[in-house]
Protein backbone atom coordinates (compact mmCIF):
# COMPACT_ATOMS: atom_id res chain seq x y z
CA UNK A 1 0.00 0.00 0.00
CA UNK A 2 2.84 2.40 0.87
CA UNK A 3 4.58 1.76 -2.47
CA UNK A 4 1.29 2.33 -4.29
CA UNK A 5 0.72 5.67 -2.51
CA UNK A 6 4.25 6.86 -3.26
CA UNK A 7 3.82 5.95 -6.92
CA UNK A 8 0.47 7.71 -7.11
CA UNK A 9 1.80 10.85 -5.41
CA UNK A 10 4.61 11.07 -7.96
CA UNK A 11 2.06 10.70 -10.76
CA UNK A 12 -0.10 13.38 -9.17
CA UNK A 13 2.82 15.85 -9.08
CA UNK A 14 3.53 15.24 -12.77
CA UNK A 15 -0.14 15.63 -13.71
CA UNK A 16 -0.45 18.86 -11.70
CA UNK A 17 2.66 20.31 -13.32
CA UNK A 18 1.32 19.78 -16.83
CA UNK A 19 -2.14 20.98 -15.74
CA UNK A 20 -0.58 24.17 -14.37
CA UNK A 21 1.52 24.66 -17.50
CA UNK A 22 -1.42 24.16 -19.86
CA UNK A 23 -3.73 26.39 -17.84
CA UNK A 24 -1.16 29.16 -17.54
CA UNK A 25 -0.41 29.00 -21.26
CA UNK A 26 -4.09 29.24 -22.21
CA UNK A 27 -4.68 32.20 -19.91
CA UNK A 28 -1.51 33.88 -21.17
CA UNK A 29 -2.62 33.83 -24.80
CA UNK A 30 -6.22 34.76 -23.96
CA UNK A 31 -7.27 38.38 -24.58
CA UNK A 32 -7.53 40.67 -21.58
CA UNK A 33 -5.34 41.35 -18.59
CA UNK A 34 -4.34 44.26 -16.34
CA UNK A 35 -3.66 46.58 -19.30
CA UNK A 36 -7.04 45.95 -20.93
CA UNK A 37 -9.08 49.10 -21.40
CA UNK A 38 -6.29 51.59 -20.67
CA UNK A 39 -6.08 52.69 -24.28
CA UNK A 40 -9.84 53.22 -24.45
CA UNK A 41 -10.12 54.99 -21.10
CA UNK A 42 -10.38 58.75 -20.85
CA UNK A 43 -7.71 58.96 -18.16
CA UNK A 44 -4.19 60.09 -19.00
CA UNK A 45 -1.94 57.09 -18.41
CA UNK A 46 1.73 57.94 -18.36
CA UNK A 47 4.40 55.66 -19.74
CA UNK A 48 5.74 55.10 -16.23
CA UNK A 49 2.33 54.04 -14.96
CA UNK A 50 2.00 51.51 -17.78
CA UNK A 51 5.53 50.30 -17.10
CA UNK A 52 4.71 49.93 -13.41
CA UNK A 53 1.68 47.79 -14.26
CA UNK A 54 3.78 45.65 -16.59
CA UNK A 55 6.40 45.21 -13.88
CA UNK A 56 3.82 44.57 -11.16
CA UNK A 57 2.29 41.69 -13.11
CA UNK A 58 5.58 40.64 -14.75
CA UNK A 59 4.26 41.09 -18.29
CA UNK A 60 7.69 41.76 -19.82
CA UNK A 61 9.24 38.44 -18.84
CA UNK A 62 9.62 35.61 -21.27
CA UNK A 63 6.97 32.93 -20.81
CA UNK A 64 9.22 30.26 -19.18
CA UNK A 65 10.44 32.66 -16.49
CA UNK A 66 6.99 34.16 -15.96
CA UNK A 67 5.54 30.68 -15.50
CA UNK A 68 8.39 29.70 -13.17
CA UNK A 69 7.84 32.77 -10.97
CA UNK A 70 4.09 32.08 -10.87
CA UNK A 71 4.62 28.41 -9.98
CA UNK A 72 7.69 28.45 -7.73
CA UNK A 73 8.59 32.10 -7.14
CA UNK A 74 11.97 31.56 -8.83
CA UNK A 75 13.85 33.49 -10.07
CA UNK A 76 12.93 36.10 -7.48
CA UNK A 77 13.70 39.77 -7.01
CA UNK A 78 14.48 42.37 -9.69
CA UNK A 79 15.84 40.59 -12.74
CA UNK A 80 18.87 42.55 -13.94
CA UNK A 81 21.59 40.09 -14.96
CA UNK A 82 24.89 41.83 -15.77
CA UNK A 83 24.79 43.28 -19.25
CA UNK A 84 22.57 40.59 -20.68
CA UNK A 85 18.83 40.48 -20.27
CA UNK A 86 18.13 36.76 -19.97
CA UNK A 87 14.64 36.93 -18.50
CA UNK A 88 12.65 39.86 -19.85
CA UNK A 89 11.65 40.88 -23.34
CA UNK A 90 13.02 44.41 -22.83
CA UNK A 91 16.07 45.97 -24.55
CA UNK A 92 19.27 45.54 -22.55
CA UNK A 93 20.07 49.25 -22.55
CA UNK A 94 16.89 50.00 -20.65
CA UNK A 95 18.42 48.34 -17.56
CA UNK A 96 21.98 49.62 -17.73
CA UNK A 97 21.77 53.37 -17.16
CA UNK A 98 19.32 56.08 -16.25
CA UNK A 99 20.02 58.00 -19.47
CA UNK A 100 18.22 55.42 -21.58
CA UNK A 101 17.40 55.85 -25.26
CA UNK A 102 13.89 57.05 -26.26
CA UNK A 103 12.86 53.48 -27.11
CA UNK A 104 12.95 52.65 -23.38
CA UNK A 105 10.47 55.30 -22.26
CA UNK A 106 7.66 52.76 -21.90
CA UNK A 107 9.68 50.61 -19.49
CA UNK A 108 10.42 51.02 -15.81
CA UNK A 109 13.82 50.17 -14.41
CA UNK A 110 13.26 46.88 -12.60
CA UNK A 111 16.29 47.61 -10.42
CA UNK A 112 14.58 50.78 -9.15
CA UNK A 113 11.18 49.16 -8.43
CA UNK A 114 11.89 48.06 -4.81
CA UNK A 115 13.33 51.48 -4.02
CA UNK A 116 10.62 53.72 -5.44
CA UNK A 117 7.66 51.31 -5.48
CA UNK A 118 7.86 49.02 -2.42
CA UNK A 119 4.31 47.78 -3.06
CA UNK A 120 5.57 45.86 -6.11
CA UNK A 121 6.86 42.55 -4.77
CA UNK A 122 7.95 39.33 -6.35
CA UNK A 123 5.54 36.41 -6.14
CA UNK A 124 6.53 33.55 -3.84
CA UNK A 125 4.88 31.04 -6.16
CA UNK A 126 1.64 29.12 -5.90
CA UNK A 127 3.40 26.12 -4.37
CA UNK A 128 3.95 28.39 -1.34
CA UNK A 129 0.38 29.65 -1.34
CA UNK A 130 1.05 32.96 -3.10
CA UNK A 131 -1.35 33.33 -6.03
CA UNK A 132 -0.41 36.91 -6.78
CA UNK A 133 -2.62 40.00 -6.77
CA UNK A 134 -6.07 40.53 -8.20
CA UNK A 135 -6.18 42.99 -11.09
CA UNK A 136 -9.90 43.17 -11.78
CA UNK A 137 -12.28 42.28 -8.95
CA UNK A 138 -10.39 44.01 -6.12
CA UNK A 139 -7.28 45.56 -7.63
CA UNK A 140 -4.13 44.98 -5.62
CA UNK A 141 -5.70 42.60 -3.12
CA UNK A 142 -4.03 39.18 -2.69
CA UNK A 143 -5.85 36.48 -4.62
CA UNK A 144 -5.94 34.16 -1.62
CA UNK A 145 -7.85 36.78 0.41
CA UNK A 146 -10.37 37.16 -2.42
CA UNK A 147 -10.88 33.38 -2.53
CA UNK A 148 -11.11 33.08 1.27
CA UNK A 149 -13.83 35.73 1.38
CA UNK A 150 -16.01 33.60 -0.93
CA UNK A 151 -15.19 30.19 0.57
CA UNK A 152 -17.75 30.10 3.38
CA UNK A 153 -20.86 30.75 1.22
CA UNK A 154 -19.77 28.06 -1.24
CA UNK A 155 -19.10 25.49 1.50
CA UNK A 156 -22.48 26.16 3.10
CA UNK A 157 -24.30 25.74 -0.19
CA UNK A 158 -22.34 22.76 -1.52
CA UNK A 159 -22.06 20.70 1.66
CA UNK A 160 -25.72 21.13 2.58
CA UNK A 161 -26.93 20.20 -0.90
CA UNK A 162 -24.51 17.25 -1.06
CA UNK A 163 -25.69 15.91 2.29
CA UNK A 164 -29.37 16.21 1.38
CA UNK A 165 -28.92 14.66 -2.05
CA UNK A 166 -27.08 11.65 -0.61
CA UNK A 167 -29.58 11.31 2.23
CA UNK A 168 -32.52 11.26 -0.17
CA UNK A 169 -31.09 9.96 -3.43
CA UNK A 170 -29.45 6.73 -2.23
CA UNK A 171 -32.52 5.32 -0.39
CA UNK A 172 -34.76 6.27 -3.31
CA UNK A 173 -32.49 4.50 -5.79
CA UNK A 174 -32.33 1.38 -3.60
CA UNK A 175 -36.08 1.25 -3.05
CA UNK A 176 -36.76 1.77 -6.77
CA UNK A 177 -34.39 -1.08 -7.69
CA UNK A 178 -35.82 -3.50 -5.12
CA UNK A 179 -39.38 -2.69 -6.25
CA UNK A 180 -38.66 -2.66 -9.97
CA UNK A 181 -41.65 -1.98 -12.27
CA UNK A 182 -43.80 -0.92 -9.33
CA UNK A 183 -45.88 2.25 -9.37
CA UNK A 184 -43.25 4.03 -7.27
CA UNK A 185 -40.54 2.95 -9.72
CA UNK A 186 -42.43 4.39 -12.70
CA UNK A 187 -43.13 7.69 -10.93
CA UNK A 188 -39.58 7.89 -9.65
CA UNK A 189 -38.11 7.16 -13.09
CA UNK A 190 -40.27 9.82 -14.71
CA UNK A 191 -39.29 12.47 -12.15
CA UNK A 192 -35.61 11.48 -12.40
CA UNK A 193 -35.66 11.90 -16.17
CA UNK A 194 -37.28 15.31 -15.79
CA UNK A 195 -34.69 16.31 -13.18
CA UNK A 196 -31.70 15.23 -15.26
CA UNK A 197 -33.00 16.83 -18.46
CA UNK A 198 -34.13 20.14 -16.96
CA UNK A 199 -31.48 22.90 -17.34
CA UNK A 200 -30.24 24.27 -14.04
CA UNK A 201 -30.84 27.88 -15.01
CA UNK A 202 -34.44 27.12 -16.01
CA UNK A 203 -35.13 25.32 -12.74
CA UNK A 204 -33.64 28.22 -10.75
CA UNK A 205 -35.63 30.87 -12.63
CA UNK A 206 -38.77 28.76 -12.23
CA UNK A 207 -38.33 28.66 -8.46
CA UNK A 208 -37.78 32.42 -8.33
CA UNK A 209 -40.96 32.92 -10.36
CA UNK A 210 -43.06 30.58 -8.19
CA UNK A 211 -41.70 31.38 -4.73
CA UNK A 212 -40.73 35.05 -5.04
CA UNK A 213 -42.58 36.77 -7.90
CA UNK A 214 -46.01 35.15 -8.07
CA UNK A 215 -46.82 35.51 -4.33
CA UNK A 216 -46.50 39.28 -4.75
CA UNK A 217 -49.29 39.30 -7.38
CA UNK A 218 -51.45 36.86 -5.39
CA UNK A 219 -51.06 38.44 -1.98
CA UNK A 220 -54.60 39.88 -2.06
CA UNK A 221 -56.27 36.59 -3.01
CA UNK A 222 -53.89 34.29 -1.11
CA UNK A 223 -52.41 36.29 1.78
CA UNK A 224 -51.05 33.14 3.46
CA UNK A 225 -48.50 32.48 0.70
CA UNK A 226 -44.84 32.85 1.67
CA UNK A 227 -42.54 35.09 -0.39
CA UNK A 228 -38.97 33.90 -0.28
CA UNK A 229 -36.07 36.27 -1.04
CA UNK A 230 -35.03 35.78 -4.69
CA UNK A 231 -31.28 35.88 -4.18
CA UNK A 232 -28.14 37.09 -2.42
CA UNK A 233 -26.56 35.83 0.83
CA UNK A 234 -28.45 37.98 3.34
CA UNK A 235 -30.75 40.98 3.10
CA UNK A 236 -29.45 44.43 4.06
CA UNK A 237 -32.76 45.53 5.62
CA UNK A 238 -35.85 44.01 7.32
CA UNK A 239 -38.56 42.50 5.10
CA UNK A 240 -41.78 40.45 5.24
CA UNK A 241 -42.33 36.98 3.84
CA UNK A 242 -46.07 37.02 4.68
CA UNK A 243 -48.49 39.52 6.14
CA UNK A 244 -49.37 37.20 9.03
CA UNK A 245 -45.72 36.64 10.08
CA UNK A 246 -43.35 39.04 11.86
CA UNK A 247 -40.75 40.92 9.87
CA UNK A 248 -37.45 39.21 9.22
CA UNK A 249 -34.40 41.11 10.34
CA UNK A 250 -31.72 41.40 7.66
CA UNK A 251 -28.54 39.49 8.47
CA UNK A 252 -30.19 37.23 11.04
CA UNK A 253 -29.95 33.42 11.07
CA UNK A 254 -33.54 33.11 9.81
CA UNK A 255 -32.80 35.54 7.00
CA UNK A 256 -29.76 33.50 5.93
CA UNK A 257 -31.78 30.26 6.09
CA UNK A 258 -34.48 31.73 3.84
CA UNK A 259 -31.85 32.76 1.29
CA UNK A 260 -30.46 29.21 1.32
CA UNK A 261 -33.74 27.47 0.49
CA UNK A 262 -33.95 28.03 -3.26
CA UNK A 263 -30.29 27.49 -4.29
CA UNK A 264 -30.04 24.40 -2.06
CA UNK A 265 -33.27 23.07 -3.55
CA UNK A 266 -31.95 23.47 -7.10
CA UNK A 267 -28.64 21.72 -6.41
CA UNK A 268 -30.26 18.98 -4.33
CA UNK A 269 -32.95 18.11 -6.86
CA UNK A 270 -30.48 17.99 -9.75
CA UNK A 271 -28.12 15.74 -7.76
CA UNK A 272 -30.90 13.47 -6.52
CA UNK A 273 -32.09 12.84 -10.06
CA UNK A 274 -28.67 11.75 -11.29
CA UNK A 275 -27.35 9.88 -8.28
CA UNK A 276 -30.53 7.96 -7.53
CA UNK A 277 -30.65 6.70 -11.12
CA UNK A 278 -27.05 5.57 -10.86
CA UNK A 279 -27.71 3.73 -7.57
CA UNK A 280 -30.81 2.11 -9.06
CA UNK A 281 -28.91 0.82 -12.09
CA UNK A 282 -26.05 -0.46 -9.94
CA UNK A 283 -28.43 -2.20 -7.52
CA UNK A 284 -30.35 -3.87 -10.35
CA UNK A 285 -27.11 -5.33 -11.67
CA UNK A 286 -26.09 -6.64 -8.25
CA UNK A 287 -29.50 -8.11 -7.40
CA UNK A 288 -29.19 -10.43 -10.40
CA UNK A 289 -25.92 -11.94 -9.16
CA UNK A 290 -25.70 -15.54 -7.97
CA UNK A 291 -24.52 -14.69 -4.45
CA UNK A 292 -27.68 -12.63 -3.85
CA UNK A 293 -29.90 -15.52 -4.91
CA UNK A 294 -27.82 -17.85 -2.74
CA UNK A 295 -28.28 -15.56 0.27
CA UNK A 296 -32.04 -15.58 -0.23
CA UNK A 297 -32.05 -19.36 -0.70
CA UNK A 298 -30.25 -19.75 2.64
CA UNK A 299 -33.22 -18.09 4.34
CA UNK A 300 -31.74 -14.69 5.17
CA UNK A 301 -34.26 -11.94 5.71
CA UNK A 302 -34.65 -9.47 2.85
CA UNK A 303 -33.21 -6.48 4.73
CA UNK A 304 -29.96 -8.38 5.41
CA UNK A 305 -29.74 -9.48 1.77
CA UNK A 306 -30.23 -5.93 0.53
CA UNK A 307 -28.13 -4.01 3.05
CA UNK A 308 -25.28 -6.43 3.68
CA UNK A 309 -24.84 -8.38 0.47
CA UNK A 310 -26.23 -6.21 -2.33
CA UNK A 311 -25.81 -2.60 -1.25
CA UNK A 312 -22.13 -2.78 -0.34
CA UNK A 313 -21.19 -4.15 -3.74
CA UNK A 314 -23.53 -1.75 -5.54
CA UNK A 315 -21.83 1.26 -3.93
CA UNK A 316 -18.38 0.42 -5.30
CA UNK A 317 -18.88 2.28 -8.62
CA UNK A 318 -20.87 4.96 -6.79
CA UNK A 319 -17.76 5.86 -4.75
CA UNK A 320 -16.17 7.28 -7.89
CA UNK A 321 -19.00 9.75 -8.37
CA UNK A 322 -19.13 10.81 -4.73
CA UNK A 323 -15.41 11.54 -4.36
CA UNK A 324 -15.46 13.72 -7.47
CA UNK A 325 -17.96 15.93 -5.67
CA UNK A 326 -14.97 17.17 -3.63
CA UNK A 327 -13.77 19.61 -6.33
CA UNK A 328 -17.37 20.71 -6.78
CA UNK A 329 -17.62 21.60 -3.09
CA UNK A 330 -14.77 24.08 -3.53
CA UNK A 331 -15.58 25.21 -7.05
CA UNK A 332 -19.21 25.93 -6.30
CA UNK A 333 -22.14 25.81 -8.69
CA UNK A 334 -21.44 28.42 -11.36
CA UNK A 335 -24.94 28.63 -12.85
CA UNK A 336 -26.84 28.37 -9.57
CA UNK A 337 -24.70 30.94 -7.78
CA UNK A 338 -25.02 33.33 -10.71
CA UNK A 339 -28.80 33.03 -10.90
CA UNK A 340 -29.30 33.56 -7.16
CA UNK A 341 -26.50 36.16 -6.82
CA UNK A 342 -24.82 33.88 -4.29
CA UNK A 343 -21.37 35.25 -3.36
CA UNK A 344 -19.50 31.96 -3.74
CA UNK A 345 -16.71 30.46 -5.80
CA UNK A 346 -18.84 29.85 -8.89
CA UNK A 347 -19.88 33.46 -9.15
CA UNK A 348 -16.32 34.57 -8.34
CA UNK A 349 -15.05 32.57 -11.31
CA UNK A 350 -17.61 34.17 -13.63
CA UNK A 351 -16.72 37.63 -12.30
CA UNK A 352 -13.01 36.95 -12.77
CA UNK A 353 -13.52 35.92 -16.39
CA UNK A 354 -15.82 38.86 -17.07
CA UNK A 355 -13.32 41.37 -15.63
CA UNK A 356 -10.24 39.74 -17.15
CA UNK A 357 -8.90 38.99 -13.68
CA UNK A 358 -6.61 36.16 -14.77
CA UNK A 359 -4.78 35.69 -11.41
CA UNK A 360 -8.06 34.86 -9.65
CA UNK A 361 -9.30 32.64 -12.48
CA UNK A 362 -5.95 30.85 -12.65
CA UNK A 363 -5.96 30.21 -8.92
CA UNK A 364 -9.48 28.76 -9.00
CA UNK A 365 -8.69 26.46 -11.93
CA UNK A 366 -5.44 25.23 -10.37
CA UNK A 367 -6.99 24.58 -6.95
CA UNK A 368 -9.79 22.65 -8.65
CA UNK A 369 -7.18 20.57 -10.48
CA UNK A 370 -5.41 19.81 -7.20
CA UNK A 371 -8.67 18.72 -5.57
CA UNK A 372 -9.51 16.58 -8.59
CA UNK A 373 -6.32 14.53 -8.40
CA UNK A 374 -6.74 14.22 -4.62
CA UNK A 375 -10.29 12.97 -5.17
CA UNK A 376 -8.98 10.38 -7.62
CA UNK A 377 -6.53 9.04 -5.04
CA UNK A 378 -9.19 9.15 -2.31
CA UNK A 379 -11.56 7.14 -4.49
CA UNK A 380 -8.95 4.43 -5.04
CA UNK A 381 -8.30 4.21 -1.30
CA UNK A 382 -12.01 4.04 -0.50
CA UNK A 383 -12.37 1.07 -2.84
CA UNK A 384 -10.41 -0.99 -0.31
CA UNK A 385 -12.80 0.10 2.43
CA UNK A 386 -15.96 -0.75 0.51
CA UNK A 387 -14.57 -3.98 -0.96
CA UNK A 388 -11.94 -5.75 1.24
CA UNK A 389 -11.00 -7.99 -1.70
CA UNK A 390 -9.27 -5.06 -3.41
CA UNK A 391 -5.58 -4.78 -2.56
CA UNK A 392 -2.93 -2.41 -3.91
CA UNK A 393 0.66 -3.46 -4.33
Amino acid sequence: MAAYLIRRIIQMVIVLFFAALTTYLLFSIAPGGPLTGLAESQRKITAEQIALIRAKYELDFYFPWRFSRWLTGLPNGPLVIGGQNLFANVPVGCYMERQSPPSCDQYLYLADIPKYHPDVKSSKGIIRGDFGLSNGITVGRPVWEVIASRLRPTLELSILSLFLSLLIGIPMGIYSAVHQYSRFDYIFTTLAFIGTSMPTFFFGLLLILILSVMPVFWQDQLPWLLRLPPGSYVSPRPYEIASWLPRIQGGSAIDHFLHLIMPVTVLTMISIAGWSRFVRASMLEVLRQDYVRTARAKGLIESVVINKHALRNALIPFVTIVVFALPGIFGGAIITETIFAWPGMGRLFIDALGRNDWPVALALVFITAVLTVIATLLGDVLYTVVDPRIRFS
